[in-house]
């Protein structure tokens, strides 16, 4: 891929953005979506002296830098800066050589079911089959509430994170995984929706459990062109009608 060839990704993180922010999974200025162009650089979302926040972000707000924050590419950056926990995004790139795209969010109901001690459990079925064998799957804990600003605390996380497609960071947000924009965005958007349903059980006085292993295993898988493919139409689609 050249240099050149980046707009329809630059547009595609910028989406993702717009997507996030409509969710409400990072409202106001804070959360990027990264994606890995070349062992050595990566699209993200750059922050600049006319940004609006992530509901707002257009392609020219991502941009090209290499692992450290400089350009990668000549006049690349121009007033943008990398953001402060660009590490968040390299260090699991780096350790994670099966994942293209990183998004970070602050989804206000993962923090809050987190703080609550509300574990991201198998609690939906058909509501959210993908959700359902994510968290099945198990979302770990990074356990610290820090800035991701340096590449120590970048591995911290990365180490959390392992395997698994999503990491929910205690008082701070959630950093989700996967092999474009698309995947990485709609996994965040699976495991705030468990994390509401949560919150909403407990303040009923219920009890939050996962749903029997014989109905979690007659899941079927839909496939990624309902799962993926539909399911992100319908979410660039409510950009232009939130209604």
């Amino acid at each position: 891929m050249t240099d050149h060839s980046y707009d329809e990704l630059r547009e595609q993180i910028a989406l993702g953005c717009r997507v996030l922010a409509a969710r409400e999974l990072a409202p106001g200025i804070l959360g990027h979506i990264s994606v890995r162009v070349d062992e050595s650089r990566l699209l993200i979302r750059c922050r600049g002296p006319r940004e609006r926040g992530l509901a707002h972000t257009t392609a020219r707000d991502i941009r090209l830098v290499d692992m450290t924050g400089a350009p990668g590419a000549a006049g690349e950056l121009d007033e943008y800066r990398a953001p402060a926990e660009l590490p968040l995004h390299t260090r699991v790139l780096h350790h994670r050589p099966d994942v293209t795209c990183v998004v970070h969010a602050h989804p206000r109901d993962v923090v809050a079911a987190n703080l609550a001690g509300l574990p991201i459990l198998p609690i939906v079925g058909a509501y959210d089959i993908p959700g359902a064998a994510l968290a099945h799957g198990g979302v770990p804990e990074y356990p610290r509430s820090a800035l991701i600003h340096t590449e120590p605390l970048g591995d911290e996380v990365a180490r959390a994170i392992g395997d698994r497609p999503v990491v929910v960071m205690r008082g701070h947000g959630l950093t989700s995984t996967g092999g474009g924009v698309a995947e990485a965005v709609l996994r965040a958007a699976s495991v705030a929706t468990i994390a509401s349903l949560s919150l909403s059980i407990a303040a009923a006085g219920g009890t939050i459990r996962p749903i029997p292993p014989e109905d979690l295993a007659d899941l079927p898988d839909l496939g990624g062109t309902l799962n993926l493919d539909t399911a992100w139409r319908h979410e660039i689609s409510r950009l232009d009608s939130p209604d």
